[in-house]
């Protein structure tokens, strides 16, 4: 190799250990988790308990019940992702179970007013097919699940009344 071509290799090392060096930071760097990641970029947006749940309950295949993301599962892998999803949804489940009636009603009534369709709408649909059946992680007990139907159910009836 030439002096030359020896002189400009040691000018780009020199460069690489600069300090002055620009440093660039991946735009939306990925966190540790793919939990944390969910939570970060997508769980976190979504205003509403109930928007979560819905969100996350849409993600499971009704076929097999496994839990599917091609963003999460290219970045940590389809056995990581599914598990964050899956951990998520029982979650999403439970806080919203044990938020109070009161607030159970506010936060369905918000995750209501943000659909594109009105309201008494989405309502009537729902309470016709009992798409909302879905909705419940394969983890759930009975009690819970009756719970959430049951409760749902009247807390769609009181907001299309409400309306």
């Amino acid at each position: 190799m030439s002096d030359q071509g020896l002189c400009g290799a040691a000018r780009v090392q020199d460069m690489l250990r600069d300090e002055r060096m620009p440093r660039f930071k991946l735009k939306g760097s990925l966190e540790r988790s793919a939990a944390a990641d969910l939570w970060k970029h997508t769980l976190s947006k979504i205003p509403t308990v109930y928007g979560r749940l819905t969100y996350l309950a849409s993600l499971r295949d009704p076929n097999s019940g496994v839990y599917r993301h091609h963003g999460l599962s290219t970045a940590f892998g389809r056995e990581e992702s599914g598990k964050a999803l899956k951990a998520s949804h029982e979650q999403a489940f439970a806080e919203w179970l044990n938020l109070p009636l009161a607030e159970r009603s506010m936060d369905l009534a918000a995750y209501l007013a943000s659909l594109d369709d009105p309201p008494n709408e989405a309502i009537n649909h729902w309470l016709r097919t009992k798409t909302y059946l879905n909705q419940v992680p394969t983890s759930a007990r009975a009690v819970e699940r009756e719970l959430f139907y049951r409760d749902l159910e009247m807390l769609l009836t009181l907001v299309k009344n409400a309306g």
